[in-house]
């Protein structure tokens, strides 16, 4: 009588060595970053907060803030672009944001918004690399 497949699943499961075993395989993720995210500035962190601050409170406020501090030099993880294209995909997040508040998107999306600048000035403050 031959094994049936559901049987030879069971059994290849229960080994803990298995065929499918990846062991020494390196696995790398990166999070690909569109062009409005990774317009996100890398600033000081009492700004960044102040930005979270604004950003919760009156939507799209704090990402205005932030798109000026381009102009003041801040480091964004598009480099190869241009400070005033920077400076207006930012302004155009804030936009998106005032905008579509009045259906709550723009709020949820802005206080996100101030929280991934929090997150990128604690990283910026300990010397962290953005990409693990």
């Amino acid at each position: 009588m031959e094994p049936s497949h559901k049987d030879a699943e069971t059994a290849a499961a229960a080994d803990p060595r298995g065929a499918s075993s990846s062991s020494g395989v390196v696995v790398q993720v990166r999070e690909k970053k569109g062009p409005l995210r990774a317009a996100i500035p890398y600033m000081p962190f009492p700004v960044a907060v102040i930005c979270l601050f604004l950003n919760t409170f009156v939507p799209g406020l704090g990402t205005l803030v932030s798109a000026f501090t381009v102009l003041c030099g801040a480091r964004t993880d598009l480099p190869d672009r241009h400070v005033c294209c920077v400076f207006w995909l930012n302004i155009a997040a804030a936009l998106i944001q005032i905008l579509t508040a009045i259906v709550m998107v723009g709020w949820i999306m802005s206080i996100f918004w101030g929280m991934d600048m929090v997150i990128l000035a604690r990283y910026k403050e300990q010397g962290i690399p953005q990409q693990l």
